[in-house]
């Protein structure tokens, strides 16, 4: 053996060490795409979910694919700060790992010295030691420095990608009511995002310094004491590592339950709060790409399940119809209009509405009047025919409870826009009052101490201010058409004529859901459904028989 060792240099002994862990990751990682390719044929990006079967989460060719696919979005390019920010702590790596050699080195001549009852070495390599504490300490607070800023850079990376994606064209109510893929997508886009960063980062500085240490540590331990210690020590720690992983097997799965139970059990909760709606990082993007594409999976109801007789039912083909968007018309030519699970609500509705004729829309309960708009407004797929409508951004929805955004006064007006937005279209604060003004609500900038008064509107305004605020931002968007359901329910007869009269003057024709005999009169044509697939459109004439309170 000790002639076998004077041939094992320093060098060699360290690229030995290095080829010999190399070799037993790749049989283990050979292992388990063995195990892995038995146990499931399917594709490995196919989602199992609806079946009740979970990929194994496995080191392999996808892993690193995926891995890689998502480093591209918090990377996005070679000179970027998340870029210095790897830089800087691949440094203070190398640098940390030089440190940790010099203080042994130092500490065993500090011992040496005592042992040796040499004062002068002992002086000296103690204070070796006292004057390179700050330089050290630098160096690991830059490191925790550079793994915190990076870890914050990621997730704001991800997380802007993840929520254009989430926002982008209705995804969130599609995810919500047309796609059954994802549960929970907000502990998704919030926890789970933030413990993804965390882990890949940790992942860069967990596996670096130790690969590193490995590598210095065997070069100077070979140096020292020739290469029968280091590879002993080699051999140990494969071992027990590779003991180890198969004994943290069962603690993975059972981490991967409690987070599943942990959102399961904040979703039951979030539906506790009044006004809430809601509507694995790379299944999640593949989710919203699909949703952006107008691709759905659900699991349908057949009409046998439902046990319910004579239902129409149709299969969910969605951009089976045809959207055509066009300025001042909206068209419904033979769109049948069905539920995402497929129920017939009315198999074939035709009506043609130009800009200036406004829409009086009634009938009873379920019976679609809900439907149309979310038709209308692309939040459900269209089965058929031809849809022609204004584009998005010229087509307005004021719902009965409107939502009061967390802000000023002056957002509670201009929202979704934010001030810049304000002006950027030269709208001043004084043309905000007179829409204000318009609604007969005024009287709220002084009440509240003016545009930049912060308020928790929710609470501050009454359901009919709330109702009258959703108004004067509709005149502040001036959208081609707009639907109003129910939306002046909370509002009296006389301020409710004034604000039709005003939205005909300003040139926004309506469609409006309501029950209010008063409304006939500021409409030119009615749809009436009956709730059995049948439909009514006509103009409303001094012989048109009124219904409604």
């Amino acid at each position: 053996m000790a002639a076998f060792s004077k041939y094992l240099t320093a060098r060699n002994s360290s690229l030995a060490g290095a080829a010999f862990l190399l070799l037993v990751l790749l049989h283990k990682r050979r292992r388990a795409l063995g195990l892995h390719g038995k146990k499931s044929g399917k594709p490995p990006l196919q989602n199992n979910e609806k079946e009740g079967k979970k990929e194994r989460a496995v080191v392999d060719k996808v892993f690193l694919s995926r891995l890689t696919q998502i480093l591209k979005i918090m990377v996005p390019r070679t000179f970027c700060k998340e870029t210095g920010y790897l830089i800087l702590i691949a440094v203070m790596l190398v640098s940390r790992t030089y440190c940790d050699v010099w203080m042994i080195q130092n500490g065993t001549l500090i011992e040496s010295g005592i042992i040796g009852r040499n004062r002068k070495d002992f002086k000296r390599y103690l204070f070796n030691f006292i004057a390179a504490m700050p330089l050290i300490s630098l160096v690991n607070n830059f490191l925790k420095y550079g793994l915190n800023e990076l870890k914050l850079c990621f997730r704001v990376r991800l997380t802007k990608y993840l929520y254009e994606e989430y926002l982008q064209a209705f995804t969130y109510y599609k995810m919500g009511n047309l796609d059954n893929r994802i549960a929970n997508p907000d502990q998704l886009l919030t926890q789970d995002v933030e413990k993804f960063c965390n882990s890949v980062v940790d992942l860069y500085s967990n596996l670096s310094k130790p690969f590193l240490d490995i590598v210095l540590y065997i070069f100077k331990l070979t140096s020292a004491i020739g290469a029968q210690g280091p590879a002993s020590m080699m051999a140990y720690l494969v071992v027990s590592g590779l003991f180890l992983t198969r004994l943290r097997r069962p603690i993975g799965k059972m981490t991967i339950t409690e987070q599943k139970y942990e959102g399961e059990y904040r979703y039951v909760n979030s539906r506790l709060i009044t006004n809430s709606f809601t509507a694995r990082i790379t299944e999640l993007m593949q989710v919203l790409k699909d949703l952006n594409d107008g691709k759905y999976e659900r699991t349908m109801v057949s009409q046998q399940e439902k046990g319910i007789e004579g239902v129409q039912v149709i299969p969910l083909i969605p951009g089976a119809g045809e959207i055509i968007n066009a300025d001042n018309i909206i068209k419904f030519d033979h769109v049948p209009l069905a539920t995402p699970n497929g129920d017939v609500l009315i198999r074939d509705l035709n009506f043609e509405v130009r800009s200036g004729a406004n829409v009086l829309i009634c009938g009873p309960n379920g019976c679609g009047k809900s439907s149309l708009f979310r038709v209308l407004g692309e939040l459900w797929p269209l089965f058929g025919g031809r849809l022609t409508k204004p584009e998005r951004g010229k087509l307005f929805y004021v719902p009965q409870r409107p939502y009061m955004t967390l802000g000023t006064l002056r957002d509670q007006v201009i929202y979704p826009d934010g001030r810049e937005d304000q002006k950027k279209k030269g709208i001043s604060d004084q043309v905000l009052k007179e829409y204000l003004d318009n609604v007969q609500l005024g009287h709220i900038l002084e009440r509240e101490g003016g545009w930049d008064s912060v308020q928790d509107w929710m609470d501050v305004l009454s359901g009919g201010e709330k109702q009258r605020m959703a108004m004067a931002r509709l005149f502040y968007h001036k959208p081609q058409f707009a639907i109003l359901d129910e939306c002046t329910s909370a509002v009296s007869v006389d301020v409710e004529g004034y604000i039709y009269n005003h939205c005909r003057k300003v040139g926004i024709t309506l469609f409006t859901v309501s029950h209010r005999k008063s409304l006939w009169k500021h409409h030119e044509y009615y749809l009436h459904m009956d709730g059995r697939g049948n439909y009514e459109f006509k103009q409303i004439t001094e012989d048109t028989v009124e219904f409604g309170s």
